[in-house]
């Protein structure tokens, strides 16, 4: 565990960047097998342009790095600024909102997006404005109370046969509406995620035979290094009882380099493994993002989305429609569609519940099922997640059940209840 323990921690606490440093770019040493496979990757247009304005003498198979690009991650006022047009409210959240969640955004997601335009969807999920600082009703820093149920150090027990395994503190990019921007990019809660807390979490669930399901989060787990994430992988695997494990991640979303061949060559190892991806607009589905999936895909392992609806990102049916249905083409199953967390400073971010019914109402009928994700609430104060639909039921008329359709027909159902009724043979 020595030599995972040293590797992992080359990206946690992250590295600094060239642009903090003041030195000119330095080529990191890749195998050569890597850097070919890099070099015939796609990529998307949006992407071409931006590296060649911004890193002209980068080659492509060290921008394909994804050692590189979480090296030279964004993560400064002054970095920022050289490659967006900032608006006030933008640069006022680094002296108004000292101590909140840190910045830090991959060139490869930087490149997607619009560098003049405040409202640009992507832009706004992770350039901090100084609404961050303004604290409305309900709100707190862990909505979800997940501290109250940690079972062991980074170990969330909250469902009887399941629990939540975070395992870093780290991400390549950090959300503004993060549910866990409480602990993420933070040094605090360091010891969290240190090899003694991984050791006490594990022993955990091998003491606890309820558990079936394990769920590997953080932080973004594929942000470990390899070494390190295959030894936690290889731990609870060994456990009996634990039958199925997960993995919560947004990488393939903002750092699609990191899904290598290497790395998929080891995650097959663990099936059943399951992969829940963050997906937020249809601006990620990208020729990158789509090899990564299909990589993913290819090696047997189911893909689910999670998306978070958020205003002036993606609160439209159409806008909705267009994720779900480009996932799907990439071989991710729409799976829950969450209502922001009513976390320190999301206000901005929240729209009201009426809005998600109203794009389940809209998706609902008018494409595939498959393409149709379960809206959810996620239960202040620890309840847990809360499925919300679109009603469906009008009401009854003698023993018909009064339905309503996607299109707004009414229709009946004989709901007899088992009962043959007076005209049975």
């Amino acid at each position: 565990m020595k030599n995972s323990e040293t590797s992992a921690h080359a990206l946690e606490p992250p590295h600094r960047g060239w642009h903090e440093t003041g030195l000119r770019l330095q080529a990191v040493p890749a195998a050569k097998s890597y850097a070919l496979e890099q070099v015939t990757s796609p990529v998307g247009r949006s992407t071409t342009a931006f590296r060649r304005r911004h890193f002209p003498r980068l080659s492509i198979s060290l921008w394909n790095d994804w050692r590189w690009q979480v090296r030279n991650r964004v993560t400064s006022l002054t970095e920022l600024s050289h490659y967006l047009k900032l608006v006030p409210v933008e640069k006022r959240a680094f002296s108004a909102c000292p101590g909140k969640l840190p910045l830090s955004i991959t060139p490869y997601y930087l490149s997607l997006m619009d560098p003049d335009d405040s409202a640009d969807p992507l832009r706004r999920t992770m350039v901090p404005t100084w609404f961050e600082g303004v604290v409305g009703p309900g709100e707190s820093g862990d909505p979800l109370v997940e501290d109250h149920d940690m079972a062991a150090p980074g170990l969330v027990h909250r469902y009887p046969d399941r629990v939540l395994f975070l395992a870093t503190g780290f991400c390549a990019a950090y959300c503004r509406y993060c549910t866990r921007s409480r602990m993420v990019g933070h040094q605090t809660y360091g010891p969290v995620h240190s090899r003694e807390a991984m050791e006490r979490a594990i022993a955990y669930i091998e003491a606890t035979p309820s558990v079936r399901d394990v769920l590997i989060s953080g932080g973004d787990p594929l942000t470990m290094a390899d070494d390190r994430l295959e030894w936690l992988l290889s731990r609870l695997r060994r456990i009996p009882h634990v039958e199925v494990l997960r993995l919560g991640t947004k990488t393939p979303a903002v750092l699609p380099q990191r899904i290598t061949g290497d790395l998929v060559k080891r995650l097959k190892r663990y099936h059943p493994l399951f992969m829940s991806l963050h997906f937020t607009h249809p601006a990620e589905l990208t020729p990158e993002t789509a090899r990564a999936c299909a990589r993913l895909a290819d090696a047997g392992i189911p893909l689910g989305s999670q998306t978070v609806l958020l205003t002036g990102v993606n609160d439209s049916v159409e806008t909705m429609r267009s994720l779900m249905q480009g996932l799907l083409k990439m071989r991710v199953r729409p799976y829950y569609l969450y209502q922001c967390d009513p976390i320190t400073g999301s206000a901005h971010f929240r729209t009201p519940v009426s809005k998600g019914l109203e794009i389940i109402r809209g998706l609902r009928g008018h494409t595939s099922g498959y393409a149709v994700p379960t809206f959810v609430i996620d239960a202040p104060g620890g309840g847990g997640k809360v499925a919300l639909y679109p009603e469906a039921v009008v009401g009854k008329n003698g023993n018909d059940l009064v339905l309503t359709n996607y299109a707004g027909g009414t229709y009946t159902y004989p709901d007899c209840g088992g009962s043959p009724g007076t005209e049975a043979c």
